[in-house]
């Protein structure tokens, strides 16, 4: 007897709905194709002892299974549950009559009992796109799918539930997430606030500058000068997600297995940290059948790099395509994937390897040349891809001991926020670009005019620092974003000379 079921195989961020065709004759042979790899493969040993142990008989005759279509390498254990409803119903052990409603996704234990799988939420986005009534699949990964509306979700503990469920002898509760509402309640529950930093009051000026208008940073500082923990805050001040932004990273998350169990939704933006020894591959993405990467994860989000020039050259230099483009690509001999890499880049550094070039207190004891080579292990076309270079001072004893708090995260994102309609209404249409750092030079020349003073004084900064054409385009982008927190239309001389402040590591004292 013939019998199909339907799982799902996740390529990129995106599912493909697979056809599970069983056919069981006389004979005493299995057969598994369609491009399974090797715990597809596996699957036989799990679903014959799951059987057994749930009181049903694996068939004793020869037994054919295909997985359409027949060209796209099915990849994990997740096909367990519908490669065992199938051969339960090819087999006359179960009904087949609901088989063809449902998408079923699950790995089994040896007793049967469902195991959370990975890509649950563009599975489900699929199934509804495909017209499929509703998703059987693992009790831990139900919330994650029921952010899908209009498809019919059912979380189920172990096999015995979903065959009695499919045999019509009794239900499974259905999952039902509103999705709108746990997002709005959730969305501004983070336990970090600029307030709790003492101090810093123009690194917080450059952060908020940075998060207004979507701009790189890179903070230069001695040890314990606090760069990290503002680097930590940077979330808490951008723009609260849009359900579509939500959305999109949760996919990510969800392919890459990173979504908790019982989550439904993601309401934070990412902060994504990888350590120095990361490597090129773990940050962009890839594999023998790619994954997405550290900057995809950061997607929509922060991706900080603590200690930079503590990261491989090559590590970084990965990086500076998925600046621009704000994609990766993923490219293997047979398929290529992409996965959006929108993310905001912040990186913290010593100035030197000891730590206190131009310290106000301390001494350096770095030797002649010492802090040159350090700062050019990061090269400069990536220090270009960096709006903003900021230089962070220890905070004096008397501003730690104040108990006065200072401005907290919730102000500081209401006039992030007010820059950002500013720019969204700007960029309206324009499809793709909806922050300052996104202009590329036809909208800088279109949206930042300046007066005879403004182009006086970025001439003098272009001679005097030795500025590439990139910097000046960056340069343009931090004044207009300037601007756009003072709600000013034209790019006045002093947003220029803010934004020229905001290039540490193109003075000529740095580095000797």
């Amino acid at each position: 007897m013939l019998v199909k079921t339907y799982g799902s195989s996740v390529f990129g961020i995106d599912a493909t709905t697979i056809t599970i065709e069983v056919d069981v004759t006389k004979g005493i042979k299995f057969m598994l194709v369609g491009l399974p790899d090797s715990a597809v493969k596996e699957s036989q040993q799990r679903i014959e002892s799951a059987l057994r142990l749930n009181g049903f008989k694996w068939p004793r005759y020869k037994i054919i299974i295909n997985m359409a279509p027949a060209d796209i390498r099915k990849e994990g254990s997740a096909y367990d549950l519908p490669l065992a409803a199938a051969i339960l119903a090819a087999s006359d052990q179960i009904s087949a009559e609901k088989l063809s409603k449902f998408v079923l996704m699950g790995e089994l234990s040896l007793d049967g009992t469902l195991q959370p799988i990975k890509g649950v939420l563009p599975i489900a986005i699929n199934a509804r796109k495909e017209g499929f009534e509703g998703f059987i699949l693992p009790k831990q990964n139900a919330r994650e799918a029921a952010v899908v509306d209009k498809l019919n979700v059912y979380g189920a503990e172990n096999i015995r539930e979903v065959i009695d469920f499919l045999n019509g002898e009794n239900k499974i509760e259905q999952t039902i997430v509103d999705t709108r509402a746990e997002f709005y309640a959730r969305m501004n529950n983070n336990p970090l606030d600029f307030s709790d930093v003492k101090g810093q009051e123009n690194v917080k000026r450059a952060l908020e500058i940075a998060a207004a208008g979507g701009h790189n940073i890179i903070l230069i500082g001695p040890p314990g000068s606090g760069k990290t923990m503002l680097a930590k805050r940077i979330p808490t001040i951008l723009p609260p997600f849009t359900l579509k932004e939500a959305l999109e990273t949760t996919k990510i998350h969800s392919v890459a297995g990173k979504i908790g169990k019982d989550t439904s939704l993601m309401t934070r933006r990412p902060f994504r940290s990888p350590h120095h020894t990361i490597s090129d591959v773990a940050l962009v993405g890839g594999g023998n059948y790619p994954q997405p990467g550290e900057i995809s994860l950061a997607h929509n989000g922060v991706l900080f790099l603590d200690e930079l020039p503590e990261f491989k050259r090559t590590v970084l230099e990965v990086m500076r395509q998925p600046l621009e483009d704000r994609l990766i690509t993923i490219s293997r001999a047979k398929f290529s994937v992409e996965y959006p890499s929108s993310f905001m880049l912040v990186a913290s550094m010593n100035p030197c390897p000891c730590g206190y070039y131009n310290h106000p207190t301390k001494e350096c004891v770095c030797g002649p040349g010492v802090v040159q080579k350090y700062l050019n292990k990061i090269s400069g076309p990536l220090l270009d891809r960096i709006d903003i270079h900021l230089e962070v001072v220890p905070v004096p004893f008397k501003k730690l001991a104040e108990a006065e708090s200072s401005e907290n995260s919730e102000t500081v994102r209401e006039r992030v926020m007010k820059a950002r309609k500013i720019q969204e209404a700007r960029f309206e249409n324009h499809k793709g670009i909806y922050a300052n750092a996104q202009m590329n030079s036809k909208l800088i020349r279109k949206y930042v005019q300046l007066d005879e003073a403004g182009n006086e004084l970025i001439k003098n900064a272009m001679d005097k620092l030795g500025l590439s054409a990139r910097a000046y385009d960056r340069i343009l982008k931090v004044a207009r974003t300037i601007a756009d927190l003072e709600a000013e239309e034209n790019v006045q001389a002093h947003h220029l000379s803010e934004a020229i402040h905001y290039r540490s590591l193109d003075r000529e004292n740095w580095g000797g």
